[in-house]
């Protein structure tokens, strides 16, 4: 399994990576949204939801670390949400004293913020686990199939295909700044802190010009390539009897997370 830079799609030939992209982007979206929609504290159904993913993740053949590991990106964001503990009413559990100030740590703030964090460390892996079984082309075409904006689905193709381009030219930059950097007896290079800025500058302006040019010229192969406005995919893109079952449990499944966590919380 190779793992590009960006692009962390690992090939399979699992009933996950077989399914139709339309059936993976309505199970992950409904996903993601059902697990905003369960109340705090609902343990029991965070915990289904957990085991779902990883029962996905293994029938996908891809590697639980793999997916635990890249989940973890999302728990600094997540952490904005800290001032619950301190905002929202409840039994207070702690109480922290700052100058003249009392900071209350409640119970019910602390029950959100955590339910927040595995909301959002959830919805992630549920996320990578889309792009990880599906080709960025097929989710493309699957978006388009659902209607979506065909404004927005250019946007992010450009983005996405552009993303490797402007990786590719600072590659090339930084390789020519080590190849024109000497380095003394202590194996320090560059000079003083104003120098190196001035050279990150110029690095970053002639990265702009640079992937300007070549945007330019990706942008007009594609259209000799017979570009139209949207990625083509040698998948059929047919529904067939199995997508429709597999869909149907998973959102079974979906449903009865909600039945669990509004009924035993």
């Amino acid at each position: 399994m190779h793992i590009n830079t960006f692009d962390h799609y690992l090939h399979g030939h699992s009933p996950v990576h077989r399914l139709d992209a339309r059936v993976k982007v309505v199970v992950a979206l409904l996903f993601i949204v059902s697990n905003v929609l369960l109340p705090d504290g609902a343990w029991l159904a965070f915990a289904l939801g957990w085991l779902f993913l990883m029962g996905l993740s293994r029938l996908a053949g891809v590697p639980s670390s793999f997916l635990l590991k890249r989940g973890f990106i999302v728990l600094p964001f997540a952490l904005a949400a800290i001032t619950v503990v301190f905002t929202l009413p409840g039994q207070p559990l702690l109480v922290l004293r700052v100058g003249s100030t009392d900071i209350v740590v409640s119970d019910a703030g602390l029950i959100r913020f955590v339910s927040i964090m595995i909301r959002s460390w959830l919805s992630v892996l549920m996320a990578i686990l889309l792009t990880t079984t599906t080709q960025f082309p097929d989710v493309m075409h699957a978006l388009r199939h659902l209607r979506v904006p065909a404004v927005i689905i250019a946007i992010v193709s450009f983005m996405y295909r552009y993303l490797f381009v402007l990786a590719d030219e600072a590659l090339r930059l930084l390789r020519a700044r080590e190849a024109r950097s000497a380095q003394g007896p202590a194996g320090t290079g560059g000079g003083s802190l104003r120098w190196r800025a001035r050279v990150a500058g110029n690095m970053v302006g002639q990265l702009f010009l640079r992937s300007f040019e070549r945007s330019d010229r990706v942008y007009n192969a594609m259209l000799a390539r017979g570009y139209a406005g949207q990625l083509l995919t040698l998948n059929p893109h047919a529904m067939r009897r199995q997508d429709w079952l597999h869909g149907a449990l998973a959102l079974l499944a979906i449903v009865a997370l909600q039945v669990v966590g509004r009924v035993v919380g």
